[in-house]
Parts: structure tokens; C-alpha cells; sequence
């Protein structure tokens, strides 16, 4: 819902958990954010930007496709 877009619900559901996963695992091992588990203000942050992030790579790669149709 913050980036838009016409992924499908099932795609944005796995980009989505892809992001939170990306962003605990960076927000741990270069920030040094020690406590990204369970649902508070400081998780929800990160696996936002984790979300945006993925999905703008997602974008990045795949915007450039074609269907192939004329």
C-alpha cells in the first residue's frame, strides 16, 4: 500500500515477509540493532523500510520485462 503498484496480493504478501526478513537481518548486522523480534514500534520500522526496499529491487528488475504480446 505505500509503493502502489500491480504485483497481485500473493506477491506483495511474499515481498513483504522477504522485506521483514531482509530488514532484521541488516538492521541487526550493520546497524547493531540488537532487539528486532516481537512486535514493537522499532520492528515495525524496519521491516517497513525492509519491505520498501525489496519491492523497489523487485521493481528494478523485473519493471524491465516485457510480456512478449504486440
Amino acid at each position: 500500500m505505500i509503493m502502489g503498484g500491480s504485483e497481485g496480493v500473493i506477491a506483495t504478501i511474499v515481498l513483504g515477509i522477504v522485506g521483514a526478513v531482509v530488514g532484521g537481518y541488516l538492521a541487526g548486522t550493520l546497524l547493531k540493532v540488537a532487539d528486532v523480534t516481537g512486535i514493537n514500534v522499532e520492528s515495525i520500522v524496519v521491516a517497513v523500510i525492509g519491505g520498501v526496499v525489496v519491492v523497489a529491487v523487485y521493481r528494478m528488475f523485473m519493471g524491465g520485462r516485457t510480456s512478449g504480446q504486440a
